[in-house]
């Protein structure tokens, strides 16, 4: 089949199968699931893969799913495509048909999307097995919200390997873009993820007497402005790196100075040397602060994702593919983001593009960002971010 012939194939069954694609994505978004208890997500996509005809369907890392999809050819190229299935602890706030049924509990990052949409790939690539050449690996993955997170799991687990892919293909969801568009970046695009927990130690007692007392509070301000020089005069200018503290708690009271205070933070940077160096010098700078005004300093720092590299040549590619399918004037250039994703595991272990699609819809008043109880979508982006991804496999294929 012509590569012309088939990309309208393609178009033409994510039309046909879209209005089913909108029904998997409206039940996920009904019933979500937390990260590491996917467990009704995962019995969902394993009866869907099955019905589609897969013969190869396997369960890892607890809530995963692994499907295998042979053309009709062996023993050639392998494409991995992967999807997140968990949602976030927050309470939904749209009133729509298919609004979140678990309280507290909602698809605010768009994994339901992600997960719909791979299906529906699963399901166009299972009817044109006989048109290509090669294995399509759907990696279907829990967790990705929480640490450790999914892809770690799963690539302990050999999701990498039996067959290896040759390249991992990631999309995720983007309010800023508008649905029907796509954005693209090659190289470093998201940063590595550190979550920060401190508690610093003093001598609390009557607001009244501070000369009697070692004031936490005022150790965990001078940390909190030391530690920001960490980032100001220590990281190169050229490298993107991000100190930032959402939890501060000292429960003293107007009159009345804490034993301690505690803090959780976050670091973020692009470059792993660097998030060595910074850890340590954030550890040492905290507990000489704490210990020159007499108190202690507790100074946790759990690692998290590493950063997200796009391979440069695949990512062309894809680029290349992408513009072929929708059109080069829908296709966007990324900045680097400074948000984590722990798709960012595949990327350090095999040449791997993540992209972002485009489900905004001014018009209509879909515009959240996503992690809010009023992020939505317009479903218009799953016919063509399935179209696109098949289009994008299959083409990779033959490369």
């Amino acid at each position: 089949m012509s590569a012309g012939n088939l990309l309208e194939k393609i178009k033409s069954l994510a039309s046909k199968y879209h209005k089913d694609v909108v029904g998997y994505r409206r039940h996920l978004h009904a019933n979500p699931e937390l990260s590491f208890h996917e467990y009704n997500t995962q019995k969902f996509v394993e009866e869907k893969l099955k019905s589609f005809g897969f013969s190869s369907v396997a369960r890892m890392a607890n809530t995963g799913i692994v499907g295998l999809l042979e053309g009709r050819g062996k023993g050639k190229k392998v494409v991995a495509l992967r999807a997140d299935m968990d949602a976030l602890p927050i309470q939904e706030t749209n009133n729509t048909d298919y609004k979140s049924r678990n309280e507290g509990v909602m698809h605010a990052c768009g994994h339901d999307v992600h997960t719909s949409s791979l299906l529906g790939v699963a399901r166009i690539l299972s009817d044109l097995r006989n048109d290509f050449e090669g294995t399509v690996k759907f990696i279907f993955q829990p967790g990705e919200e929480k640490l450790p997170g999914g892809a770690s799991m799963m690539i302990k687990e050999g999701v990498l390997d039996n067959p290896k892919p040759d390249v991992v293909i990631g999309q995720h969801v983007m309010p800023q873009i508008d649905a029907g568009k796509f954005g693209f970046r090659n190289g470093l695009y998201m940063a590595s993820t550190d979550e920060i927990y401190v508690r610093v130690k003093g001598k609390g007692g009557h607001g009244a007497m501070p000369h009697l007392n070692i004031d936490p509070v005022m150790i965990t301000a001078q940390i909190l402005v030391a530690l920001q020089q960490i980032v100001s005069r220590h990281a190169k200018p050229s490298l993107p790196s991000v100190l930032s503290f959402g939890k501060v708690i000292a429960s003293g009271a107007t009159n009345v100075i804490p034993d301690e205070v505690y803090l959780e933070g976050t670091f973020r940077t692009l470059n792993e040397e660097w998030r060595d160096e910074a850890h340590a010098r954030m550890k040492k700078m905290a507990e000489g602060i704490a210990e020159s005004m007499g108190g202690k300093c507790e100074f946790e720092i759990r690692r998290g994702y590493p950063f997200l590299v796009n391979d440069e040549e695949l990512t062309s590619r894809l680029r290349e593919y992408a513009g072929e399918y929708s059109g080069k004037e829908n296709i966007e250039e990324l900045e680097i983001w400074m948000a984590a994703e722990d798709f960012a595991f595949f990327s350090q272990q095999s040449k791997a593009c993540f992209y972002r699609l485009g489900v905004r819809n001014e018009k209509r008043g879909i515009t959240s960002p996503v992690h809010t109880s009023t992020f939505d979508i317009d479903e218009a982006a799953l016919e063509i971010g399935m179209g696109m991804m098949a289009w994008m496999a299959l083409k990779e294929l033959q490369s």
